[in-house]
């Protein structure tokens, strides 16, 4: 065990992880002495024979575990954005036993006790806001998840969460392998027809690098979204299409149909368990939307402004396609060939028009200039410390006075052991401990188009407007300023989350911040006004289909797991296709499934909170009306922020927070004003 460098300090610089000594064979055994390390801790806090008081419980309690964390923290982000068969069977061996652990401590009846104790006389302790917040954490964290329960019950809702952690990785495992299958292989040149030049060059690079004759694409984003969008041969557009499409729902060996099912009868089993009606209605209660109803209610109201404005669009998109090609009837495999034809159309706007402004290198620097204009960071690109993959770069980033915030860590390519689409995690979180705040190692995950032999990575819009969506939750992590690891960073209700990441989005589409960083990667240029008033004029486009789309993924996710009867759920595809109902304008695909690779909702976190995307654009567009107001980078609105956001995590309730910042409640009409749906 001497020679498992998990289970000892790190003696790295910044106490970063040392990826490089890290081996596979390391993570069972030091997961299961870090378990024995927390239960250690745990028996002291819950065996300890004075009187209960926050600090020998509350706060103990939230300190307590701290190498299990780190440890768990470096194996999943593994497992999502570099794993292996050997990672991907010991996250099996590995997720039931963090499930018994945490059951083991959330249903300790001796610590349930001295938690419920400090609880009861909580007016009688002179508490912060935020030891108040995490002692309501925490004595939560206990009668949310069965703390009330009888023995038997307790060992049923063990049961249950073990199977759910299975579950959910395998639903993940069969995707990322379904993903990784796929290839098409194109040898007649005429069927790159309309392909841009970058995607023909890095399709043709896959190839070789498989040592195939032709062109390659897979369902990897930064190949399947240009086939799709630019393709002219219809025939292959429908078959990736398809393939995407169908991912999960094939029955064969990477099925998740039973999978879907499975998860929501026992996650339904579970709330019930615990006195809720439905598995919503359990999560809810710990949202800023508190109800199934209200959050219903909310997507009802944005699908009646929406629904008229996205059925508009669509009829105007059929009629253009047909005027263009002859086409009778739109499919899904054309939606985004003839919006980016109509789109050239109507703004002589395309990606591959905009791609040379915005090399990937630039885009960083970019954001890295505007988070230094509105909250003084300084971003240093360092290689004195470990990564897990070469093309992970990392980044020293300090404040105004030099001193250390954050370690920063960023991954951008497409690579087989990662999973698809971008997210932000954290290796290290912040937190204050015996007067020292330490500081926090914050990482966002990317798929960005790869450099070739003769370009940069440049990036589409789309992927800029990712970029910074990323970075600014890496920003809520990085400025997290608080004493409760539990409380610090991104550890906030749901749908308040997206808030940090996309208010950054903003910056994408204003004149200001799009002069400091796009350039044309040949020749220096700063992009042309026109363009940039072309990148506004277009923001809307097609912005009822958008919405439409978002609101179909929302009120799926509730009807999952917002029904009171999931057991009587024969059929996935059924059952999806009358949540579907109101939001669908693409004709069916019988053999695609949208809930099958729904991750999400199914491996993720998001069940019963895929809303919280469109409940934060809310509360992001009523921000950034207030930053508009006084100048994008006002320094006076970017501290308010900074302060009141930022660095407060989950310390108090969000909407407090926000209105703090705001000086009043979200109002939806600047989401609706900047969607053009205000009629």
């Amino acid at each position: 065990m001497s020679s498992n460098i998990l289970t000892k300090p790190f003696n790295t610089a910044f106490n970063t992880a040392p990826f490089s000594q890290i081996h596979n064979n390391n993570f069972l055994p030091a997961v299961k002495q870090a378990i024995k390390q927390a239960k250690a801790e745990i028996d002291l806090i819950s065996n300890n024979s004075e009187t209960p008081t926050f600090k020998n419980t509350i706060e103990a309690l939230d300190f307590s575990g701290e190498q299990l964390d780190r440890i768990s923290s470096i194996f999943f982000n593994l497992n999502s954005a570099e794993t292996n068969d050997t990672i991907q069977k010991l996250a099996q061996e590995i997720s039931p036993l963090l499930s018994e652990f945490s059951n083991d401590v959330r249903l300790n009846e001796a610590l349930f006790k001295r938690v419920k104790a400090v609880y009861d006389k909580k007016d009688t302790f002179d508490l912060t806001i935020e030891q108040k917040t995490l002692l309501d954490k925490k004595y939560k964290g206990f009668s949310r998840n069965g703390a009330n329960l009888p023995e038997d019950k307790k060992e049923q809702l063990r049961e249950i969460d073990k199977k759910l952690s299975q579950l959910k990785l395998k639903f993940g495992e069969n995707i990322l392998a379904e993903t990784n299958t796929f290839e098409m292989l194109v040898t007649n040149q005429k069927d790159l027809s309309g392909l841009p030049e970058g995607a023909k060059e890095a399709a043709k690079q896959l190839a070789e690098s498989k040592e195939k004759e032709g062109w390659l694409f897979t369902l990897d984003y930064p190949s399947y979204i240009p086939f799709i969008t630019y393709a002219d041969n219809r025939e292959l557009r429908k078959k990736i299409s398809l393939a995407a499409g169908s991912k999960g729902f094939k029955n064969d060996a990477l099925d998740n149909q039973h999978i879907v099912l499975d998860i929501v009868k026992l996650r339904h089993e579970r709330a019930n368990l615990l006195g809720y009606k439905t598995h919503a209605h359990f999560v809810l209660e710990e949202r800023m939307a508190e109800t199934p109803k209200k959050v219903l209610s909310f997507l009802n109201e944005l699908l009646a402004k929406a629904k008229p404005a996205a059925t508009k669009e669509f009829e105007n998109l059929t009629k253009f396609a047909n005027e263009l090609d002859g086409l009778e009837k739109l499919e899904k495999w054309d939606g985004a060939y003839y919006s980016e034809k109509l789109k050239q159309k109507l703004f002589s706007l395309d990606d591959e028009l905009l791609k040379p402004y915005f090399k990937l290198e630039n885009v960083i620097d970019g954001a890295f200039i505007i988070a230094n204009k509105l909250f003084d960071l300084n971003f240093e690109e360092i290689d004195t410390i470990d990564k897990y993959h070469k093309d992970v770069l990392t980044y020293k980033v300090t404040n105004a006075n030099n001193d250390f915030v954050a370690v920063f860590y960023a991954d951008f390519f497409p690579r087989a052991g990662k999973r698809n689409g971008a997210w932000m995690t954290s290796f290290k979180p912040q937190y204050t401990k015996r007067g020292e705040n330490s500081r926090p190692h914050v990482s966002i995950v990317c798929n960005f188009t790869k450099p070739t032999k003769s370009k940069p990575s440049l990036l589409t819009f789309n992927e800029v407007t990712t970029l910074f969506h990323e970075f600014g939750h890496a920003l809520h992590g990085m400025l997290a300023n608080t004493t409760y690891p539990s409380l610090s960073g991104t550890s906030v209700y749901w749908d308040f989350v997206e808030l940090p990441s996309q208010i950054m989005e903003n910056w994408c589409y204003e004149k200001e911040a799009l002069e400091l960083f796009a350039t044309h990667y040949e020749t220096g240029e700063v992009i042309p006004m026109d363009l940039i008033e072309k990148i506004k004029a277009s923001a809307t486009f097609h912005e009822g289909m958008q919405t439409l789309r978002q609101l179909s993924f929302g009120l799926l996710d509730m009807s999952w797991h917002g029904y009171d009867a999931p057991e009587t759920i024969t059929s996935v595809k059924d059952y999806e296709s009358k949540a579907f109902a109101e939001t669908k304008l693409y004709p069916d695909v019988a053999n695609n499934c949208m809930s099958t690779a729904f991750a999400h909702i199914f491996q993720g976190g998001y069940s019963s909170g895929y809303y919280s995307y469109k409940w934060a654009e809310v509360l992001d567009a009523d921000a950034f009306e207030y930053f508009k107001k006084d100048g994008i980078f006002n320094k006076a609105v970017a501290s308010k922020f900074k302060d009141n956001v930022l660095s407060k995590g989950g310390t108090e309730n969000p909407m407090t927070l926000y209105k703090r910042f705001r000086g009043q409640e979200p109002k939806p009409e600047a989401l609706l004003k900047r969607a053009g749906l205000l009629s």
